[in-house]
């Protein structure tokens, strides 16, 4: 992160502490607004081969939503969703449209709203899950979805509600679990009082019709059927390793736990035998 930004969030932190004293709801929106905005936006182009793919483009919630599609040279064997985490964006999963398409596989890669090619400045769970949603209903149906952080947790809320059986496959890659862990872990960056906490929870009930610890990936996949694969690694600072092993003491019959070492949140998908052992899955 840029000073520029550091100086501006610092700004932004104590407009909201001293707006809280005097207006807590608007605090509360405010600090929410800023809990849903990326600080920075991936915006370089993929290579040659990532550019080959058919350019695809919707309007969600008043934005635009772009991706590609790969078609493989015969009729595709299986159809694959990738969903990216958060700050990051659909090219940075090159390497596992390239192994896929070998396969035979037909790939759907779409940026998230406030993400790479995609429009908006904010993104939401709701947002995320309406675009996976759409994106199902327009290129789908999938057989296959794979998602990395923010992405593994709006798939799993998409799939809990959507049509599967246990012959689909999941790949969750250092998943979040719980969005009351990132909303805590923002509280205390921002030092944020619990009451004001409770205010932003009170905001998103109000506005989506669950409170935070609804849009909780533990809790979703009990609805869950998918074959699943969950990597994770030991040292994962973004998303901690306690909580996987929350899901792993659930003791879900479709879903096989790899755990990797010294990798943390975004090497562990880059991993040359993470990619083989998620392709072969897939």
């Amino acid at each position: 992160m840029k000073i520029s930004q550091k100086l501006a969030l610092r700004y932004i932190r104590a407009e909201i502490n001293i707006l809280s004293l005097a207006a807590p709801r608007k605090a509360a929106i405010k600090a929410f607004r800023l809990f849903c905005t990326p600080q920075q936006r991936v915006t370089k182009k993929g290579s040659a081969f990532f550019e080959k793919g058919q350019a695809l483009s919707f309007r969600h919630a008043g934005h635009s939503v772009r991706g590609h599609r790969w078609l493989p040279a015969d009729a595709p064997r299986k159809k694959v969703l990738i969903a990216h985490g958060f700050e990051s964006a659909s090219k940075n999963f090159e390497p596992y449209i390239a192994a896929l398409l070998e396969k035979g596989y037909a790939v759907t890669a779409f940026d998230a709203p406030a993400h790479g090619r995609s429009g908006g400045r904010r993104i939401l769970l709701t947002d995320y899950i309406g675009v996976l949603r759409r994106i199902e209903q327009d290129y789908g149906p999938f057989h296959s979805f794979m998602g990395h952080s923010l992405g593994g947790l709006a798939l799993g809320l998409f799939l809990e509600n959507s049509p599967h059986n246990k012959a689909t496959r999941l790949v969750l890659i250092a998943p979040a679990v719980e969005t009351t862990s990132a909303v805590n872990a923002f509280a205390r960056e921002f030092r944020l009082t619990p009451q004001l906490v409770k205010e932003m929870d009170d905001y998103v009930q109000e506005t989506t019709g669950h409170h935070f610890d609804w849009y909780s990936l533990r809790r979703a996949l009990h609805h869950v059927q998918a074959a699943t694969l969950y990597v994770q690694d030991e040292e994962d600072k973004i998303t901690p390793l306690q909580e996987a092993l929350l899901v792993k003491g659930d003791g879900h019959r479709n879903v096989k736990f790899v755990l990797t070492k010294g990798l943390g949140h975004r090497r562990i998908y880059k991993e040359q035998e993470v990619m083989e052992r998620i392709v072969a899955f897939l």
